[in-house]
């Protein structure tokens, strides 16, 4: 294929893209700035990122992913237009590009990725699935008949899937992941504190004191916020005890999952997975102890992947330096017009 071939993980809360021959180029937060009256593109990426609970009511500032969903079909398309021109602005052909979707995606959603990744600037493009591209990056890509288990906790969705011989074999998605956490921790304080604090904020606190399990001594940290009552700015301390119990029904809900999916597991591949163990991926697995939870819940060794992080974006330089991968899982590159189901409108 002609062009450079580019790897794009489109986050809930980031945009990775990895260059093969070069690695992880990139990283940008998923968010476009536009002016309210006139719909003009102001930002993207960091820049748009910055502006988020500061910006004055001329200006809109868009999260176009929920998880991991497409919700704002123009932002997404600039974000990604912005990501490839930042990349290929030298560059005499267009670039064929692997972009990431959740395992639960629909058939419908999965078009309008294609569509709105060969509309941003791509000759051609081609999906795979998150929890295939983060076992792929965290290093599992044995040919052989071997499970393995890998949970990808990104910002929007938890992935899990098995996988076996480079193919998924069962999976399941759901909608609990690294910004339900924040929405928690956020809420948590409003009602007990009568406090409200920003997105930004709810974050740190879960980055800095945040656990998944609760601790024998307690950490604080002060925060800014503005009371619900008065409206006006206050400074309090939060405990580690509150932002863990603000997270803990989530935390359940993730290994629940886990266990749903090895409960739907062949007997052969359990057998695997309790000698291989289970492997976490994404920017949640790295909130302090929880590899420690899934394995208490589960009773099956857990490990956090080397540059959990980026797992996914590696994930899919492995596919495009093993493009069988691709093809052996009913993935095939197209081109804008080889991509059929979609509204017109869409499509133009």
């Amino acid at each position: 294929m002609l062009g450079a071939n580019i790897g794009i993980d489109l986050g809930t809360t980031s945009v990775v893209a990895f260059v093969e021959g070069k690695g992880v180029v990139m990283s940008e937060p998923s968010a476009a700035a536009y002016e309210k009256e006139s719909g003009k593109l102001l930002a993207v990426g960091k820049r748009a990122w910055d502006m988020i609970g500061k910006n004055p009511d001329s200006i809109r500032v868009v999260k176009p992913m929920e998880h991991g969903v497409v919700s704002d079909f123009t932002a997404t398309k600039h974000i990604l237009k912005y990501i490839l021109s930042k990349i290929c602005k030298n560059m005499i052909f267009k670039p064929n590009v692997v972009i990431c979707v959740p395992s639960m995606a629909t058939s419908l959603e999965k078009r309008t990725i294609l569509d709105l990744v060969t509309s941003a600037g791509a000759a051609k493009a081609c999906l795979i699935e998150e929890p295939l591209a983060a076992a792929l990056g965290a290093g599992i890509k044995s040919t052989r008949p071997v499970g393995a288990m890998v949970v990808d906790i990104g910002g929007g969705t938890t992935d899990i899937a098995v996988i076996t011989m480079g193919c998924i074999s069962v999976s399941r998605s759901i909608k609990v992941a690294g910004n339900t956490f924040d929405e928690a921790i956020a809420r948590q304080i409003r009602r007990e504190r009568d406090v409200i604090i920003g997105d930004k904020t709810a974050e740190m606190l879960k980055k800095q004191i945040g656990y998944s399990f609760l601790r024998d001594v307690e950490l604080g940290m002060t925060v800014k916020g503005k009371h619900f009552i008065t409206n006006l700015p206050v400074s309090i301390e939060v405990s580690s005890t509150e932002v863990y119990l603000a997270m803990r029904p989530h935390l359940e809900a993730i290994a629940e999952a886990v266990r749903s999916v090895l409960e739907l597991t062949p007997p052969e591949l359990s057998a695997d997975i309790c000698e291989s163990g289970i492997y976490l991926t994404g920017g949640g697995a790295l909130l302090k102890g929880m590899d420690k939870m899934i394995e208490k819940k589960t009773g099956i060794k857990t490990f956090i992947a080397k540059d959990a992080m980026n797992c996914v974006a590696l994930g899919t330089g492995e596919a495009l330096a093993h493009i069988d991968i691709l093809s052996q899982n009913g993935y095939v590159f197209k081109a804008r017009d080889e991509i059929g189901g979609l509204e017109p409108e869409l499509s133009e």
